[in-house]
């Protein structure tokens, strides 16, 4: 408990999934978190039932605007960002060739070009702290190209990139900048009913672990790398996927299972 006690973070698409489990990671580890999605019911609810130290402002991540509104409330209030973490997205199933080139700047516009000016809002000010640490969340399609999800895999692809060039540029004042890349994870992304994900969706989708992540376990890599814990790690790529990433299991099915 209190990994981040006296830290400010500032967490996007935090209404729900792995933002809402990121958001009451970080609260309950003595951070005062501002909460930030463009789904006010749900973020306020979720800012309420947290209490504390915890604020909810809708920001829509692609504009420049609502970054420098967030950014001016963090600092109004709490006095200064520690942590930033770049969550919110959205997804597109489709193949290239059934996506449009409209479809496809819009999520670059939120999956990529958000973080993008996320980073950018928060630098001077971490700049003048002389620390803080960055996280974006890519996934393990910004590992891997997935069929069907070629829109989605280039803006976790950059992502990616960005997080290694803005490492780069932010070490020399003492600011981390690292990327997790989930995999399958029960989150409405990947499961929109109420009910859980199924072993049979882990087995469909060849995950060793032969079950589907939760939002928790990604907040816990989010943690670490928020957290003093990590202090000589930047640049670094974390997957918090079941081992989905590790290769080929073929015979996932017939494999013994030690729980």
């Amino acid at each position: 408990m209190n990994r981040l006690a006296g830290k400010v973070a500032i967490i996007t698409g935090a209404a729900r999934g792995q933002g809402e489990a990121t958001a009451r990671l970080f609260a309950a580890e003595g951070c005062s978190v501002i909460m930030t999605d463009i789904l006010v019911e749900e973020g306020e609810k979720v800012a309420a039932d947290i209490g504390g130290d915890v604020r909810f402002l809708r920001h829509d991540i692609s504009s420049e605007s609502d970054w420098a509104m967030v950014v001016e409330e963090a600092v109004a209030i709490y006095g200064g960002v520690d942590i930033l973490i770049n969550n919110a997205a959205i997804s597109l199933f489709k193949s290239i060739e059934d996506t449009g080139a409209d479809d496809a700047r819009r999520l670059l516009a939120v999956n990529a070009v958000g973080p993008f000016i996320g980073i950018k809002a928060v630098l001077p000010l971490m700049k003048a702290a002389r620390k803080g640490s960055i996280v974006n969340i890519s996934s393990v399609n910004g590992l891997r190209g997935t069929s069907g999800m070629g829109a989605y895999d280039m803006c976790k692809w950059a992502v990616r990139g960005l997080t290694k060039t803005a490492a780069l540029e932010a070490a020399a004042y003492n600011i981390r900048v690292n990327s997790v890349h989930p995999g399958a994870i029960d989150t409405p992304m990947l499961n929109p009913t109420d009910e859980p994900a199924t072993e049979a969706l882990a087995l469909d989708l060849g995950i060793p672990f032969r079950r589907v992540g939760q939002p928790a376990e990604v907040a816990s890599a989010s943690l670490f790398f928020a957290s003093d814990d990590s202090s000589y790690v930047s640049g670094a790529e974390l997957a918090v996927d079941g081992a989905w990433m590790a290769g080929l299991n073929t015979n996932i099915q017939k494999l013994d299972y030690i729980p």
